[in-house]
């Protein structure tokens, strides 16, 4: 092979899921609420005029993919950056190139910002201005949460669009792609039963690029038969993506995870350990049951016991630390615990009555004693400082189209009982 075979074949050694990245609409998987018939965001890449946003997902979802797509079909210019290794001069650079280009030529400039959390307020307030003027369109792609991971000056001047995991059928439909397109593994002719792909579509989590980089792994490592055909098994895949498959069938594998939710919601810690030990052995992620002890501890546990939080968070925070088998220990000690602890689900109802209030009275306004004391308003004297009264004092902290509405209600389980004494001293003395 000469140089020049080598330039021409430059494509296939890139990873498959650049390689079988799609390029147009038709070909894009998932995000059917985002790039669907009819949906805001396709008709504003259509009809190229689409505002600065922010992509926000988790990794393997579509996010640089929909760029591209923008990047193919707006006549726009289009430049990308990586907010890890760009800095203040190279978001100037394209600002100046933006702004000529606009002056000139009277086009728009789209600017990609991958992983955009990663950028500094510094970084962030120096496109503010082009935003504002219009010489760049930003485009920020992120796994992170924007509104708690970058400036709020740019959030603000976005449009937020939130992508979901994928689910198996997507993955799975995209997987048969890449056995059979001249982009993918046609070449080494691949055979994968339905059992395989759905393996690789559930172990990769929704993560598109993880099920793609899998299957390539497992086809490129695994000689052909003698029909010159690459047979991948399970146990193949299991090794290519590092995750066993389940022993059990999906139905019983659902049955297994609601039987240990209601085993500590029922505070019977011995079957809480028996289904959860059944979940290992049948292959179930160990953070998948070390989640659902936390979201219990918060959910069915709460202010009842609120260490239980502590002790399913710290739980997990172990696991990470010492893996298999180690891990079960703090695990079961978790398990243990919140499945012993009162019970109480204050803490949820409260939070479903706040929601729905909040909804209500969207219009409401701060009572004047609790606003910003920067707004050196008369009015806001009026407030009472509770440690000048001994800790608490009566005062009105709702507005006033909600000041008679009441959230949490303590029960009488657990360190709840406390709290149902305080608040009726706390009347009383109001």
């Amino acid at each position: 092979m000469d140089l020049f075979d080598f330039a021409g074949n430059e494509n296939v050694n890139k990873p498959l899921a650049d390689r079988m990245r799609p390029t147009s609409f038709k070909e894009f998987v998932g995000q059917k609420h985002l790039v669907g018939e009819g949906t805001l965001l396709r008709r504003a890449i259509t009809a190229d005029r689409l505002g600065s946003c922010i992509f926000y997902g988790p990794p393997g979802t579509g996010k640089t993919t929909l760029a591209n797509i923008l990047a193919s079909t707006t006549s726009s210019y289009f430049t990308k950056l990586n907010a890890v290794s760009s800095g203040v001069a190279d978001a100037k650079a394209v600002i100046e190139k933006a702004s000529e280009n606009r002056r000139l030529y009277g086009r728009k400039t789209y600017l990609l910002l991958d992983e955009c959390h990663r950028w500094n307020k510094a970084q962030s307030d120096c496109v503010l201005g082009a935003i504002e003027s219009g010489d760049i369109i930003f485009v920020g792609s992120t796994t992170e949460n924007p509104y708690t991971s970058m400036t709020k000056a740019i959030v603000s001047r976005c449009r937020i669009f939130e992508f979901k995991k994928l689910n198996d059928n997507d993955i799975i439909q995209a997987l048969k792609n890449a056995l059979v397109s001249p982009n993918g593994l046609r070449d080494y002719q691949p055979v994968c039963d339905d059992k395989v792909l759905a393996h690789f579509a559930w172990a990769s989590g929704g993560d598109l690029r993880s099920a793609l980089n899998a299957l390539e792994l497992a086809v490129l490592t695994t000689e052909p038969n003698k029909d010159g055909k690459t047979v991948v098994t399970l146990d193949i895949a299991e090794q290519s993506i590092q995750q066993p498959s389940l022993s059990v069938d999906e139905s019983m594998y659902y049955d297994m995870i609601s039987a240990f939710i209601k085993s500590m919601r029922g505070s019977d810690a011995d079957a809480a350990l028996f289904w959860s030990e059944r979940l290992l052995q049948a292959g179930c992620d160990p953070l998948l049951i070390l989640r659902r002890v936390m979201i219990h501890a918060a959910e069915d546990v709460g202010m009842a016991d609120p260490n239980a939080l502590v002790v399913a968070t710290s739980a997990m925070t172990a696991f990470t630390h010492l893996g298999l088998p180690e891990g079960r220990i703090p695990m079961a000690e978790a398990i243990i615990y919140v499945s012993e602890a009162s019970k109480s689900n204050s803490v949820v109802t409260a939070l479903e009555r706040a929601e729905a209030s909040a909804k209500k009275h969207a219009r409401s306004v701060v009572p004047l004693p609790l606003r910003d004391v920067n707004y050196q308003i008369e009015e806001v004297k009026g407030y009472k400082y509770p440690h000048s009264y001994g800790g608490w004092v009566e005062q009105q902290y709702l507005p006033d189209e909600a000041k008679d509405e009441i959230f949490y209600e303590p029960s009488n389980n657990g360190k709840e009982k406390d709290l149902v004494r305080a608040k009726i001293i706390k009347r009383n003395k109001g």
